[in-house]
């Protein structure tokens, strides 16, 4: 519930952008700086957060978490202009980070050890729902009573799923071994970077594509600017088929099912653009792109694995490297279709930036086993 609303915030602002611009009287592309202040919140809170309450019981700080988030939302929806829209937006990106990697740490924490990428797959399903059900329906809410109504929504879903977190989720014994200083110590360890370069460079090729997926399916793929939530709601069933079969595979064979997984991305986003101009073959190849956002529980189950005694820090930045993804996928993206490629040309961005991901993890294996050598 905590990953469906936290996702839902951050996506529905995006296609509200028009009516906020309005009613705080900038222009939309002024407006874009509202999605800009929260993806700056987002990369701020993780690891200060994850720093600053490294010795707070786990089960409180995520209830603390959903706090602030709900604080960021009663103040974007009372929001009186530009200037205090941004600060509002800044605070509801706060807890972004450090609530997921937090939430999937509890998760692993309440399952066996064979279980722990389902358990964080669990969690990102919210994640990945918020595209099929949480963004539609706040839209909605949106443009029945105006985005303000929206923002107070969530506030609420955030007060309720601290009832439902503190009611549900069981004590957890604080580790008492963490502090700032062992979190600040772990990011000497060399596979936290490798692990968290290839989530921001191997992860870019998804939002590549998503970035500037609607002007593709209306001006390359045949499809009506009505039918694109349609479509997008597909992608987001295969994020959350993606979520719960990547799970399953990570906990069999974590190292091999990462390998897998990328070169799925690398085949299924050249496919993207290979297949863009047939309706039909764009939705199969949605799907089975949506079914790529496995590579998210996989790599943070990973990070758990290499981190050491900076557990929270490490998962908060795994959200932190995925925010350095969209950059660098929208970026790299937009230069694409600049340079007169063509829409579809995203997907040949995208499988590229895949293919750097699978070099990195190799990279990543590669050092894990000569450091496993010398040491013994």
């Amino acid at each position: 519930m905590g990953g469906l609303f936290i996702g839902t915030g951050e996506f529905v602002s995006m296609s509200l952008l028009p009516d906020i611009a309005k009613t705080t009287e900038v222009s939309i592309p002024a407006a874009g700086s509202y999605i800009t202040a929260y993806a700056l919140g987002v990369v701020v809170g993780a690891p200060l957060i994850a720093i600053l309450a490294a010795r707070w019981p786990r089960k409180l700080l995520l209830i603390a978490l959903l706090a602030l988030f709900a604080l960021g939302y009663t103040t974007s929806a009372i929001a009186w202009n530009h200037p205090s829209l941004l600060i509002a937006r800044f605070i509801s990106g706060l807890p972004h980070g450090a609530y997921y990697g937090v939430a999937c740490l509890v998760a692993a924490t309440l399952v066996g050890e064979e279980k722990k990428a389902q358990a964080a797959g669990y969690v990102m399903a919210g994640l990945a729902a918020a595209n099929v059900i949480g963004v539609p329906v706040a839209t909605w809410i949106g443009q029945m009573m105006g985005w303000r109504a929206t923002f107070g929504a969530l506030a609420v879903a955030g007060g309720v799923s601290m009832a439902m977190f503190w009611y549900f989720i069981p004590t957890i014994a604080k580790d008492e071994h963490a502090s700032p200083t062992a979190e600040l110590a772990g990011l000497k360890r060399v596979q936290i970077w490798l692990t968290l370069a290839t989530a921001s460079i191997g992860f870019g090729g998804m939002f590549a594509v998503y970035s500037y997926i609607t002007p593709t399916l209306t001006e390359v793929s045949g499809f009506s600017i009505e039918q694109v939530p349609m479509v997008l709601a597909l992608w987001g069933l295969g994020m959350i088929a993606g979520n719960l079969i990547g799970g399953r595979l990570a906990d069999r064979a974590l190292t091999p099912a990462i390998f897998y997984i990328m070169v799925w991305n690398v085949v299924f986003l050249a496919f993207f653009s290979i297949f863009s101009s047939s309706s039909i073959a764009t939705l199969i190849t949605l799907f089975m792109v949506g079914c790529g956002f496995a590579l998210v529980p996989a790599l943070q189950v990973r990070l758990m694995n290499v981190a050491g005694r900076a557990q929270t820090l490490a998962a908060a930045l795994n959200h932190s490297a995925f925010n350095i993804s969209n950059a660098v996928g929208a970026s790299l993206g937009g230069w694409a279709i600049a340079a007169g490629w063509g829409w579809a040309s995203t997907g040949w961005v995208a499988s590229a930036l895949a293919v750097l991901g699978v070099m990195l993890m190799s990279i990543s294996v590669l050092v894990e086993r000569f450091q496993s050598r010398s040491s013994s």
